[in-house]
């Protein structure tokens, strides 16, 4: 997030979705929903999220992202609605459920272990309802629960198999474009049969997807509407969704045999789809696997519309937070822990921002703004603690044009205080990454409203969350 001065800064944020709700099965006209059980699996839900964590950096490195505000939030708004709707047994908390749009035409989606998902401006553009982009991203989503990645894994018994045989995969689906991780899959010798999802898993995912679509609030036949699109689409020749995601024996028949035994519960479209089709019929073409692998391809919108242009993006590496904390008094009021390889680097009587190296940027001695770490500050606003909360964030919008307030504030308490607690979403302007920030806010003795904020890429947000609330847990305050 852009640098302001310190009573009114904002930071880059990624939103994390939401957590998955417990089971509520649906029953149709005399018969009962298939049972699905997750594969057997030797692999830590922890190798997942590292995977996918890895794997999707080098994906956001290579591939030319949309970086389109409108399409992106309402591509987040579908994903959220879907990873509520995953049934608890299937529910991992420490995945991460992130969606990016690439502004590829091939038709194609790949979601990554732990819950990274890319979806090709193309299956957008292919489509014509909601229900069957929703559609697409729950199958994917469904991969990403029953993690089909690790457990095809488990199935190969093959060290050093899993970043292996995913890197090549991730290779193979997006033009070759990946370098990093494909070399790795280089290194192992993999043959092509671990490059895909077998039919067996992608049978899972259709069902299960079909589930979802159906708790969430769409018709589970748009699903098998889409699958059916894409395999008219792709003709005599070979469709990269395909190729990746074999079809299953009578997918669209079995897919509609499940919707017949589901009852959808409401009506979950956004009604954005239209405008969000006629947003990318009025942008440039989207690159081709072609070009992307030749190198003619950048992120961002391609539309000359009010979505403002790609920021520069950094790549420096950052330290994980340090697991030692030292104490620290930045304001003559306050008092708090801050991990030890974080330093203050920048301040005044006002407020103080503590970040990792290679996790901010400055020009000269001023900072434009950071993406990993924490910020305190205080400001005059209104006493009705809501309200100026309300205020703040849109103080923070005025430099930060993507920033966005995801579902309600809840209630913590700072050293014994009331304090409000915001998750925000925003695009670093630093890194142009997507970013979550969690603002909390509690009021002084002297009226003025003191706001505590964390910050972290989409993708790092489930690791930091802790670290920030170590931080906020440690604050003590006196005489102000």
């Amino acid at each position: 997030m852009t640098a302001q001065p310190v009573v009114r800064q904002g930071l880059a944020v990624t939103a994390a979705l939401a957590a998955a709700l417990a089971l509520v099965s649906g029953t149709g006209p005399g018969t009962a929903q298939t049972r699905i059980t997750a594969p057997k699996n030797n692999y830590p839900v922890s190798e997942d999220v590292e995977l996918g964590r890895k794997a999707a950096d080098e994906v956001s490195n290579e591939l030319p992202l949309l970086d389109d505000r409108r399409v992106d939030d309402w591509v987040e708004e579908v994903g959220r609605t879907l990873v509520a709707a995953i049934p608890a047994e299937f529910s991992h908390p420490e995945f991460t459920y992130t969606f990016e749009v690439v502004n590829q035409a091939d038709i194609n989606a790949f979601a990554l272990p732990g819950g990274p998902m890319f979806l090709n401006r193309g299956m957008i553009e292919a489509a014509t309802a909601e229900g069957q982009v929703a559609g697409v991203m729950a199958h994917e989503i469904s991969h990403v629960a029953l993690r089909h990645g690790t457990a095809q894994a488990t199935k190969a018994q093959s060290p050093g198999f899993v970043l292996g045989a995913i890197g090549a995969q991730i290779a193979r689906v997006f033009g070759g474009t990946v370098g990093g991780i494909a070399s790795e899959a280089a290194q192992f010798g993999l043959g092509a049969t671990f490059l895909k999802f077998s039919r067996e898993y992608e049978s899972q995912a259709d069902i299960l997807g079909a589930q979802m679509l159906a708790r969430a609030g769409y018709d589970p036949r748009e699903m098998a509407n889409m699958f059916k699109t894409i395999e008219e689409q792709g003709g005599g020749g070979q469709i990269e969704f395909l190729s990746s995601h074999p079809n299953p024996e009578n997918r669209y028949e079995r897919i509609n045999e499940e919707a017949r035994s589901l009852r959808v519960q409401g009506n979950a479209s956004t009604g954005d789809f239209p405008a969000v089709r006629e947003r990318l019929a009025g942008m440039a073409p989207a690159y081709t696997a072609e070009q992307i692998a030749n190198g003619e391809a950048r992120s961002g919108s391609p539309s000359a519309s009010s979505s403002p242009a790609p920021a520069a993006r950094t790549a420096a590496r950052v330290e994980p937070p340090s697991s030692l904390y030292r104490r620290s008094s930045p304001l003559p009021f306050l008092r708090l822990n801050v991990p030890e390889n974080w330093g203050e680097v920048s301040g005044d009587a006002s407020g103080v921002t503590y970040a990792p190296e290679g996790g901010y940027a400055t020009d000269g001695r001023a900072l434009r703004g950071f993406t990993h770490g924490f910020q305190i500050g205080a400001a005059d606003a209104d006493r009705d603690l809501e309200r100026a909360t309300e205020q703040l964030v849109a103080s923070f919008a005025r430099s930060n044009p993507d920033l966005r307030r995801e579902g309600r504030y809840t209630r913590e308490r700072i050293d014994g205080r009331q304090s409000l607690r915001a998750t925000l979403s925003n695009v670093s302007e630093l890194s142009g990454r997507r970013e979550r920030i969690t603002l909390v806010t509690t009021r002084l003795d002297d009226g003025r409203l003191l706001y505590l904020i964390g910050v972290a890429p989409e993708t790092d947000a489930r690791d930091y969350e802790p670290v920030f609330r170590r931080i906020r847990e440690s604050v003590q305050l006196t005489g102000r």
